[in-house]
């Protein structure tokens, strides 16, 4: 359980460091393109990938060069998203983004649904509902508000359909990642270059170390969850469940007591529902 505990850990820090970053005055674009970096250099370290199979025509590389551009995408977005609804809601978006996978398993990959997801399925989207709302004003959605949650839920899940897309092809998940991540840090590092060389925005060594821990607890998170997995092979819907839960669970928990976020009823609701949620989808897969 201890690789689990560190997996939700590092997912939740992540948020914490994207909250912090406006008030340390750190430019996000840049922070997440050195995350990149880092994230990069760790998975050929750590992972030790095998490109071999990348030189097949089976190699989906649209999926590739999609993830190329929705990992950086969906990190701004987030950093927009907690910065305007807070940790609390923008964990519980991106963490039931798994409904929409779940929907995009049935139709394009096959599984088959049960019971206990589609009760899940459903609970989680009128946990979406409750999360979405506005703290401090019963059910009305401040508009910028729940677009933002609304493209967290929607990005990590396309991020998700796309990563299934890439292991239907039979392309190692380690060495996706990696590609994904270099081409992603290229992809981001010509537009900073590009607003650095106009004066809109100068590359700094703040941004750059900031960029780093945020690519060390992005790449924690990754690399804590498959050794979970690893180290609980009979158990898959425990690690995907406490994953999960977990996030909800401690991201509320940092947002409320450490941020002082406010939170509504409704918001309350749908926290409780999401934990329910995912514990149905868990038993649904066992």
């Amino acid at each position: 359980m201890l690789f689990l505990i560190l997996s939700v850990t590092c997912s939740v820090l992540v948020s914490v460091v994207l909250k912090l970053a406006p008030r340390r005055g750190i430019d996000i674009a840049q922070a997440v393109t050195w995350n990149y970096l880092a994230a990069s250099v760790l998975a050929l370290v750590l992972l030790k990938p095998s490109l071999h199979a990348l030189g097949n025509g089976h190699t989906p590389w649209p999926a590739l060069f999609g993830l190329a551009l929705l990992l950086p995408g969906i990190f701004l977005v987030l950093a927009r998203a907690v910065r305007e609804t807070g940790i609390v809601r923008s964990d519980v978006a991106q963490r039931l983004s798994l409904l929409l996978s779940l929907l995009a398993a049935f139709v394009l990959f096959g599984e088959q649904a049960n019971g206990w997801k589609l009760a899940g399925l459903g609970l989680g989207l009128l946990a979406i509902v409750g999360v979405s709302a506005r703290a401090g004003d019963a059910g009305a959605a401040a508009p910028s508000s729940w677009r933002w949650l609304m493209a967290v839920w929607a990005g990590f899940a396309l991020i998700d359909i796309l990563l299934k897309q890439v292991a239907a092809a039979g392309t190692p998940s380690t060495a996706a990642l990696l590609v994904s991540f270099a081409l992603a840090f290229v992809l981001m590092l010509g537009w900073q270059l590009q607003r650095h060389a106009s004066g809109a925005a100068r590359l700094t060594a703040r941004n750059f170390g900031y960029g780093l821990l945020l690519g060390l607890l992005n790449f924690g998170n990754i690399l804590f969850y498959v050794r979970a997995h690893q180290a609980l092979p009979h158990s898959p819907a425990t690690v995907f469940a406490g994953m999960n839960i977990g996030v909800v669970c401690l991201g509320a928990l940092v947002g409320v007591f450490a941020f002082g976020e406010k939170t509504s009823r409704w918001n309350r609701a749908g926290l409780v529902l999401a934990v329910v949620a995912i514990a149905l989808i868990a038993r649904g897969t066992l």
